[in-house]
């Protein structure tokens, strides 16, 4: 007797939840206040930061890159190790969605599995989970710097 597996089914309506509390956790930690170039530092230990620039904004969207920045142990991280989350915001339907992570280009919404680059099934609800950790670290340990860059 074989074992019938079932393809993953997003949960669409899971996805908008976490995709809207990440827009609350990005928008109370930009203060409301966006400015094009802008970067703000949120210093969570000696050996750990994370940052988030804002790239772009339009009537309806903005488009921010959160990064973890981190020296361990005297030793930046190197670039392949360092996390980097392209994220678009909503603005109307006050949702934040990772678009794009590390070597992901494009997050499908599903993958079939096995893949040849062996994503998770649930790759896009796991990143943007991710992000709602990071930005959740931001809030209750981090420490602000604002800076501007052209």
């Amino acid at each position: 007797m074989s074992k019938v597996t079932k393809k993953y089914r997003p949960s669409l309506t899971g996805l908008m939840n976490l995709c809207s509390v990440n827009y609350m956790l990005i928008l109370k930690l930009l203060s409301d206040n966006e400015q094009l170039g802008e970067r703000r530092c949120f210093f969570i230990s000696d050996f750990l930061s994370y940052s988030i620039t804002i790239d772009e904004i339009t009537r309806y969207t903005s488009l921010v890159t959160m990064s973890q920045d981190g020296n361990v142990l005297g030793q930046h991280l190197d670039q392949f190790l360092k996390p980097v989350m392209v994220i678009r915001l909503y603005h109307d339907a006050q949702m934040a969605e990772v678009i794009s992570s590390q070597d992901i280009k494009h997050i499908q919404p599903r993958y079939d599995y096995p893949n040849k680059t062996m994503r998770q099934p649930d790759e896009k609800q796991q990143t943007n989970q991710f992000l709602k950790e990071w930005l959740q670290v931001c809030h209750q340990l981090g420490q602000v710097n604002v800076a501007l860059f052209d």
